[in-house]
């Protein structure tokens, strides 16, 4: 009979869990292809266990009750690697893929179906007060080690590469790589899904290189075509 009292409970708390994290819980079987079943989510996944116990800081951090939220964070960071501030505010359908070395600052902002790869930081500069920490749109897709610094905005649809450094506002709809971070694709219209592709990724560098080759083509041509006017002019004499 004990037996059967533990196995309900754990049931129901694995329903309760489920429920409370359905979106996220949703967005790992979109965007992880090794998600099988919702048990091994619930019980395997450092992303979805540290959003888990911010969400339960966060209530105490929005209470004003002291010390609790920071230990339940800190708490959150020993166990899974990945430290959320409990000021933070995060939106639905967040995942975190992997997510060691993850820091959330304490006045990011995250909005909806956001995607964090290991070693990301979203930080603040300086010691000011207020806002330092950046705020995130919908659906942005954030590589491996990359550093989103200060109180920047990022909009929707951005795809931020791997290790990159971004500390400048990034349009809604672009691609951002390198260090610092720079603007490579910018196409000036809603962007459909979410792309988790980080091998495709533009270098703007090159794309700056190839434009000045092509103006040197074009210049040359131009000059070619000059010097034989010339000549045919001369020769015409």
């Amino acid at each position: 009979m004990i037996l059967l009292y533990i196995l309900i409970s754990i049931a129901v708390l694995f329903a309760l869990l489920a429920v409370a994290m359905r979106h996220e819980i949703k967005a790992a079987f979109e965007r992880d292809p090794a998600a099988r079943n919702i048990f091994e989510l619930l019980l395997l996944y450092p992303g979805l266990h540290a959003i888990m116990i911010y969400r339960i800081a966060n209530v105490f951090y929005k209470l004003r009750i002291p010390f609790i939220p920071r230990l339940l964070s800190q708490m959150g960071r020993f166990l899974t690697g990945i430290e959320i501030h409990p000021g933070a505010k995060i939106g639905k359908g967040l995942f975190i893929d992997h997510g060691m070395g993850v820091v959330i600052g304490e006045t990011t902002i995250i909005g909806e179906d956001v995607t964090i790869y290991q070693g990301v930081t979203l930080g603040g500069t300086g010691k000011e007060k207020g806002k330092r920490h950046p705020t995130i749109g919908n659906d942005v897709v954030i590589g491996t080690g990359a550093k989103v610094l200060g109180n920047i905005t990022i909009g929707d649809y951005v795809n931020i590469g791997a290790n990159a450094v971004v500390i400048k506002d990034v349009p809604p709809n672009s691609t951002v790589v390198g260090v610092p971070g720079r603007i490579a694709v910018k196409e000036g219209k809603r962007v459909s899904g979410i792309s988790l592709d980080h091998t495709a990724l533009p270098d703007p560098l090159a794309q700056a290189l190839d434009k000045l080759q092509h103006e040197i083509d074009h210049i040359e041509t131009e000059l070619k075509d000059w010097h034989k006017e010339e000549k045919d002019k001369r020769e015409n004499k």
